[in-house]
């Protein structure tokens, strides 16, 4: 008996619908393989799985790896952090400028250790021969000699969790304005602890690391950026700072 294979087979309509059917379920199973979950305040995070979530969410502006849990910026307040962090960052670039060998960066990604990832507010680093480096991605790696953050208060991280990371890493100088309590901290490393700074007889803190990086604070506080500028020229000309500028190109 012979036994017809006409209901059997398969007209090209049907392998069409077919075919369209398994792209779907291939298209839904890869489309769930590639979401990635957003970074979330209080994450604890490696930093490779971190930079892999920061790097999916481009709109983000800010994010930090700390001690490996992810602090997620707030908008940014003008008073309260825009206006000091332009003083801040006019202060800086004004010492660049006049120190050929260093270099101010601004909200820049900070490689530390396998569980830190800061994106400080303004750092300060030596370009060559320094603790920190340039990576080929276009990140900081290792420590930059200075480091300043806009805190709100001596509640913030920035006084805390972030003070005892930069310290272990050996970040040479840590400055914190804290906005609220209308106060500035200058800390420096000694001995592998932060000692903090105090201002001279004439209001005026000294780098330690930076010759001629010198701030009025009180100056700085109320607002005078003049007088914070000019309190600056006199640090760099100092015959200090005209060693240290030597030293930076030989």
């Amino acid at each position: 008996m012979k036994i017809s294979s006409v209901g059997c087979r398969v007209t090209e309509k049907q392998r069409q619908e077919a075919q369209e059917i398994i792209y779907m379920i291939s298209a839904d199973k890869t489309s769930e393989l590639l979401i990635t979950p957003p970074l979330e305040n209080g994450d604890r995070l490696t930093r490779a799985e971190f930079e892999r979530r920061y790097h999916a969410m481009p709109n983000l502006k800010k994010a930090e790896l700390i001690e490996g849990v992810v602090y997620v910026a707030s908008p940014v307040r003008a008073k309260k952090h825009g206006k000091p962090h332009s003083r801040i960052m006019g202060w800086l670039v004004a010492y660049e400028a006049a120190t050929p060998g260093v270099e101010t960066l601004d909200n820049t990604t900070v490689l530390l250790d396998a569980d830190n990832e800061p994106q400080p507010d303004a750092l300060l680093r030596i370009e060559q021969g320094g603790q920190s480096r340039i990576t080929q991605d276009d990140y900081v790696e290792g420590a930059p000699e200075l480091i300043v953050e806009i805190a709100a208060s001596s509640a913030s991280y920035d006084l805390h969790e972030k003070l005892k990371v930069y310290r272990r890493n050996q970040v040479q100088e840590y400055l914190v304005w804290r906005v609220y309590d209308n106060q500035f901290d200058w800390f420096r490393l000694n001995a592998g602890e932060y000692i903090q700074l105090e201002p001279n007889s004439d209001d005026v803190v000294c780098s330690q690391v930076f010759p001629g990086l010198w701030l009025a604070k009180s100056a700085l506080l109320s607002g005078d950026l003049a007088h914070v500028l000019a309190t600056l020229q006199e640090g760099l000309s100092t015959p200090e700072h005209q060693s240290f500028v030597e030293k930076l190109s030989s």
